[in-house]
């Protein structure tokens, strides 16, 4: 039989001959790798409730750092270590990046650009979000530099991985919506979204920093 004919992915033709199908649900792979999730993130509420961050909105953007750290460094570091063999393993992290692939078959078929994407923002970004995390629990003074770097990989690695795919026209989705409008664009998009808004506030609180210095040095 045809590798083609025995797996769900575009474009048809793709050759994954050690393609296995996984044999656990799909909401079971999702309810076990949400329910890690929310410890890890319970866990970080707590710690950020210890140290009295002075906000709602700082306790939101330290979760949403330690999320992405966890995200970045356990799920696509994960994805850069076993791209070759990813296809036909059964772990739950192999089977969350086989549904995943259904709207990008470039995750089975160690596409260059996808693997050095997820490399670098495993390598990356991972820790830098998870440093982010640190310097607003203690408030240190490199909080908003470092913020703005992390925040504008992030936003660079997403924009380059939509519009590769988009230019060459979708090739690698299911013709079905809700893969590329759920999976492909939703899933995506909060990496874009949430890093443009932490990108304006630290470059105004930098921009803030540097008037306040230029000020005293007139004075």
């Amino acid at each position: 039989m045809d590798s083609a004919s025995i797996h769900p992915y575009y474009p048809v033709q793709l050759d994954l001959p050690h393609y296995l199908p996984s044999p656990y649900s799909m909401a079971k792979t999702l309810g076990i790798f949400s329910v890690a999730l929310l410890i890890i993130l319970s866990g970080a509420y707590t710690l950020a409730a210890k140290r009295h961050l002075a906000t709602t909105k700082d306790r939101i953007i330290f979760l949403w750092f330690v999320m992405s750290g966890c995200i970045h460094l356990g799920l696509e570091g994960y994805y850069a270590f076993t791209h070759r063999t990813i296809a036909g393993d059964n772990t739950v992290l192999a089977n969350l990046w086989k549904e995943y692939a259904l709207s990008d078959s470039r995750y089975l078929s160690s596409d260059p650009f996808v693997l050095v994407m997820e490399s670098v923002t495993a390598i990356f970004w991972g820790p830098g979000c998870l440093l982010v995390a640190y310097f607003l629990l203690t408030r240190h003074p490199a909080l908003h530099p470092t913020q703005l770097i992390v925040s504008l990989g992030q936003i660079y690695g997403c924009v380059l991985y939509y519009f590769t795919t988009l230019f060459e026209g979708g090739p690698h989705c299911r013709p079905e919506p809700y893969y590329f409008y759920f999976y492909f664009v939703f899933f995506n998009i909060f990496w874009i979204v949430t890093p443009l808004y932490l990108l304006r506030q630290s470059f105004t609180e930098i921009v803030k920093a540097l008037r306040l210095s230029s000020t005293h040095k007139t004075e």
